[in-house]
């Protein structure tokens, strides 16, 4: 029987998430816009939050986590996206590569890879997507040969995060014949010889970065291959359902701070002798602001609680990816008008935040085939009895 559901904050989870959200607003938010300006992580920084344990919180202490469930893994993504989107971002993509090393990957082969994510050493990256297809994840055409004891990986991938900054990538590539079972995941150092990177000029996200990664006959070690030949795109799968609750919480943490900003400024300025907040035209969006930015929340939440349980929680997990992006745009426009013509400039933060949180409503997994995913769901229950 699953465990009672409780909303509740443990005194560890509250002293890992007050942790983060000192960093946070010590060493990260001072620096949100230096680091778009600078267009990369600053290493040191990062460094400071491995640390401090911060990174990828739910992996065994032997892989230098805190050995902690998902839902703790949350709140401290949450804690450090109310400062930094782009950090948090760099967060998502270590708990989902780190989950596919940990449980897929040869132990000898991963660890020090591991070990390198949560002290900060090391940024990973995500290489799934290609130039000729983005929502059609299985149709790939980056081929991995097998010659003895190695891989020849030829192709490209593109619309990678991080592409110009990481340290290696887990790659998808087509081992067998054509569809989903053809496809096998591999890890891949990206200072192998034939790999070369480029970078996009994006919207937002700037610090993060995204472009493309081009294997030239790029021989990777058989070792290097995680979990079993033609299993891969099972694999991703799989770990999407994690991360699409994560990014739920990512961009909500930013509207969750526009939020508290623009009620914090808005009782402070006056329109016609009285306070905003007086004014039913300004209070009643942030209202309603707040009553859909915490249901998704809990929703996001109760996604990771699912999978701590061992629940299938695939079409939760795609009702966090669909709705988190476009409310957290919708929120954080909201609280750009209200707070005025000021907030239109690069003086004040919403301008990044809104350009920094679009970047998901198309990265990993458009919104058509999040909901594509919960119909499938749900006409599959419709066919059970008793659904």
């Amino acid at each position: 029987m699953s465990a009672p559901l409780n909303f509740s904050i443990t005194a560890e989870q509250q002293d890992l998430v007050s942790v983060a959200s000192r960093f946070g607003e010590q060493r990260l938010a001072p620096f949100y816009k230096q680091r778009e300006i600078e267009g990369a992580f600053d290493r040191d920084t990062l460094l400071e939050m491995g640390r401090l344990g911060l990174f990828a919180v739910e992996l065994p202490e032997d892989y230098g986590g805190l050995g902690l469930d998902c839902v703790t893994a949350g709140l401290v993504l949450e804690a450090i996206c109310r400062s930094d989107y782009n950090v948090g971002q760099l967060m998502v993509s270590m708990s989902l590569s780190s989950a596919l090393l940990a449980r897929h990957g040869n132990p000898e082969v991963v660890k020090p890879w591991l070990s390198g994510m949560t002290a900060g050493r090391i940024i990973p990256a995500i290489a799934l997507t290609e130039p000729a297809g983005g929502s059609d994840a299985a149709n790939l055409t980056l081929r991995a040969d097998r010659d003895d004891d190695t891989y020849i990986l030829d192709g490209e991938k593109t619309s990678t995060s991080f592409a110009t900054q990481a340290d290696f990538a887990v790659v998808w590539a087509r081992t067998g014949g054509p569809g989903a079972r053809g496809i096998s995941a591999f890890l891949v150092p990206l200072d192998l010889p034939g790999i070369t990177t480029s970078e996009f000029a994006d919207l937002g996200g700037r610090s993060a970065g995204r472009g493309s990664v081009h294997f030239d006959r790029v021989a990777v070690p058989a070792s290097h291959l995680l979990g079993e030949e033609n299993q891969g795109f099972i694999q991703v799968m799989q770990g999407f359902d994690y991360s699409r609750a994560l990014i739920g919480l990512q961009v909500l943490a930013v509207a969750r701070q526009s939020l508290d900003e623009t009620w914090r400024s808005a009782a402070e300025r006056t329109s016609m002798g009285k306070p905003l907040t007086d004014h039913q035209g300004v209070s009643f969006p942030l209202a309603e602001a707040e009553t859909h930015v915490e249901a998704c929340r809990l929703l996001c939440l109760k996604t990771l609680w699912l999978k701590d349980q061992g629940i299938p929680h695939t079409e939760e997990a795609a009702m966090c990816k669909w709705w988190g992006p476009k409310l957290a745009f919708e929120t954080v426009q909201t609280c750009l008008l209200i707070n005025g013509h000021s907030a239109y400039t690069e003086e004040l933060p919403y301008e990044q935040r809104l350009r920094d949180v679009l970047g998901l409503q198309l990265g990993d997994g458009s919104a058509q085939i999040m909901k594509l995913v919960i119909a499938r769901h749900k006409v599959g229950q419709a066919k059970i009895p008793g659904h």
